[in-house]
């Protein structure tokens, strides 16, 4: 059993998809004539799609169905990963190196679908990096609920105590710590305005972090 696990979110953290994110969303809210900001939509930043289109469905009134909402905004945003020319956060593949070197787990826990998060990590030709993948909309609360990281911990078989999160977002922060585990914010200006206070340490290039400081 791995005694310790590093567990990531995605979405800004692994690949710098919030832009995309962003104008997927707004284009969506446009094609079904509802325009919105996206300052409107930061605050969603970190939460499931059907949490998110069902608050945003509640607030302004919409029409369609949450359903009808996810498969026009999914649909775009496969076909925007499938043509994006991009490589992962700086960083990153160095740090999944010296993890793997260290012997420590490895996990995602993301709030995206599973479809969506299939297609960034094959794109990045790191689909088999991780020992466990968790969509938050496999488990029974999104973000900032701690579900999602409380489930990849149990299926990488670690303690919750044992295990440190990158992310970016403040649900996502919030989730993390909701599950007792130590969690450093990641600071993406292209994540827009996210209070990552909570997070034990806040670093905005992934190679500055020393893994000394949390596992021994």
């Amino acid at each position: 059993m791995n005694k310790q696990a590093f567990i990531f979110d995605m979405d800004g953290v692994i690949i710098d998809s919030e832009p995309l994110h962003f104008a997927v969303d707004i284009e969506t809210m446009e094609h079904f004539g509802y325009p919105l900001s996206k300052e409107q939509f930061e605050r969603y930043v970190g939460m499931t799609n059907p949490e998110m289109w069902a608050d945003i469905k509640r607030e302004y009134g919409i029409g369609q169905t949450v359903e009808e909402l996810i498969e026009y905004q999914l649909a775009q945003k496969i076909q925007a990963i499938r043509n994006m020319d991009a490589e992962p956060i700086d960083g990153i593949r160095p740090f999944f190196a010296e993890l793997k070197r260290r012997g420590i787990a490895i996990g995602l826990a993301s709030s995206s679908p599973r479809v969506f998060i299939e297609a960034v990590l094959s794109r990045f030709e790191m689909l088999n990096d991780f020992g466990s993948i968790v969509s938050g909309e496999e488990v029974p609360q999104g973000k900032p609920a701690p579900d999602v990281y409380l489930e990849a911990a149990r299926q990488l078989g670690v303690e919750p105590e044992c295990c440190v999160v990158l992310e970016d977002a403040r649900h996502g922060v919030a989730a993390a710590k909701a599950a007792g585990m130590k969690c450093i914010g990641f600071l993406n200006p292209n994540s827009g305005a996210q209070d990552l206070s909570q997070a034990d340490l806040i670093v905005d290039y992934v190679g500055v972090i020393q893994l000394d400081d949390f596992f021994t």
